[in-house]
């Protein structure tokens, strides 16, 4: 674990973060987040999840195109200005709820989701946050739920973990005795993704 910032960055980080820039990472933009977004949805082996989960929505670039393969998503954000970018780009998809959430400090209510979405919001979070999520996300996930992990890997000083550490926290859990079974994983050059299912 990095030294340098061992907690949890809190919701004001992120909100200082969008005030200097309205889309601080480019996922509007960017060719390489859009690949990535691609290898995200290809990643899913189902082509249609009841009640999905996405935390850390942003912009709600990637939501706009998971939304597709849900019939009913949630997607939450520590922020309320990129939130509310989010909510206009995907008011034309009426399975789509938007929620200002910080976890672990609050989950989501309902205990029936299959699949939840991890992608470059893992590493913001200490390890023992990360373990509270792990253990409240799990516990909100039917048998069989999916839980997709994409983060990037180089390491990021302000950040309590790195991507690497995040996966190793759930890939240490997938055992044959853990509650999490690893079905795919892939590395880039600057990002890993694996996938994982709830025994």
């Amino acid at each position: 674990m990095n030294q340098q910032q061992p907690h949890t960055l809190p919701p004001p980080y992120f909100e200082k973060v969008y005030q200097a820039n309205a889309d601080p990472w480019h996922f509007e933009t960017s060719p390489y987040e859009h690949a990535k977004y691609a290898n995200t949805l290809a990643a899913l082996p189902r082509p249609l999840y009841g009640q999905a989960f996405e935390v850390g929505c942003s912009l709600g670039v990637l939501t706009e195109q998971l939304a597709l393969r849900c019939e009913h998503l949630l997607a939450v954000d520590v922020a309320l200005e990129p939130l509310q970018r989010a909510q206009a780009r995907c008011a034309h998809l009426p399975q789509v709820v938007f929620e200002q959430m910080f976890l672990p400090v609050a989950f989501p209510r309902q205990h029936n989701l299959d699949l939840v979405v991890l992608s470059e919001v893992g590493y913001y979070w200490d390890l023992a946050d990360l373990t509270r999520v792990a253990d409240g996300l799990l516990a909100r996930m039917v048998a069989g739920g999916q839980l997709l992990l994409v983060h990037w890997t180089p390491l990021v000083p302000d950040y309590p973990l790195t991507g690497d550490e995040v996966h190793a926290f759930f890939l240490h859990l997938a055992t044959p005795q853990g509650p999490w079974q690893h079905l795919h994983g892939e590395r880039h050059a600057t990002y890993r993704l694996d996938l994982l299912e709830k025994r």
